[in-house]
């Protein structure tokens, strides 16, 4: 019954991180929602900073804290091993939803178009970041990503592989796609509120931190096979053209955490 329980827990909160997702796309992007990124203001200008400023912190330090191994072999001194993955989705979920409530717009415009063709054109960006960030994910392992391999073995009562690494078409021109999906997710407006902007400088900060924390945790596992990969392929910005790799240093880690 345990096992059937921590499986039902996992698929619950995959569920939930999928209507989390889709209600994103239309609180970032001002897509029908009523209170979205770019809504207008209701309080005042400094009462509304602090207050996105703690929700963005929050995001950062839950996010890429519980990606952390110590932070992992603690919680599974209380949890199963197999609910991790999906305790931290749970938690990422809790916390956007957090966001999404208690965000406040802050008025004031940066930049903005009336022009169709544009509009149409940073829309279709916006999308782009979204399926590049998904399609990155599947690339390396998806449901692993995510919790359900983990408790779907569980259930079977099956020992999981070691994480094997790949470097699947994307990993060839850059290191971490899934967090290029989501710098164009943040950016890619057009109408850019000074909301927005605090919403895309926090989140590329904490792009660039995670990252930081992440290649330390992969080059502390994998030592040169890590070090080796970072000098052929460009952390952010795609290479035009690969580089050749030997084949014991193709090494792209089935990413747990997006830190």
């Amino acid at each position: 019954m345990k096992k059937l329980s921590v499986f039902i827990y996992g698929v619950l909160v995959y569920l939930m991180f999928q209507g989390v997702t889709v209600y994103a796309i239309g609180f970032i992007g001002n897509i029908h929602v009523e209170n979205s990124l770019d809504a207008l203001p209701s309080i005042p200008f400094s009462q509304a900073l602090m207050i996105n400023l703690g929700l963005l912190s929050l995001f950062a330090i839950q996010h890429s804290g519980m990606a952390r191994t110590g932070f992992k072999r603690w919680i599974t001194n209380y949890i199963p091993q197999s609910a991790e993955r999906s305790t931290y989705v749970l938690l990422s979920n809790l916390v956007m939803l957090a966001l999404f409530y208690f965000w406040q717009p802050m008025g004031g415009v940066i930049w903005s178009t009336d022009n169709e063709i544009i509009k149409n054109a940073v829309l279709v960006l916006f999308m782009f970041g979204w399926g590049l960030l998904f399609l990155s994910t599947f690339l390396i392992d998806h449901f692993h990503l995510f919790g359900l391999k983990q408790v779907w073995y569980h259930l079977k009562g099956k020992e999981m592989n070691e994480a094997k690494f790949v470097m699947p078409s994307l990993y060839k021109r850059v290191r971490h796609p899934i967090y290029v999906g989501w710098t164009i997710i943040v950016w890619a407006t057009p109408v850019m509120t000074v909301a927005h902007l605090v919403f895309a400088l926090m989140c590329t900060a904490y792009i660039l931190v995670g990252i930081h924390l992440e290649e330390k945790d992969l080059e502390k596992e994998f030592g040169d096979d890590y070090l080796a990969y970072k000098e052929k392929v460009p952390m952010l910005i795609p290479a035009l053209r690969s580089k050749e790799l030997a084949a014991d240093q193709l090494v792209v880690k089935k990413q747990e955490a997006t830190s």
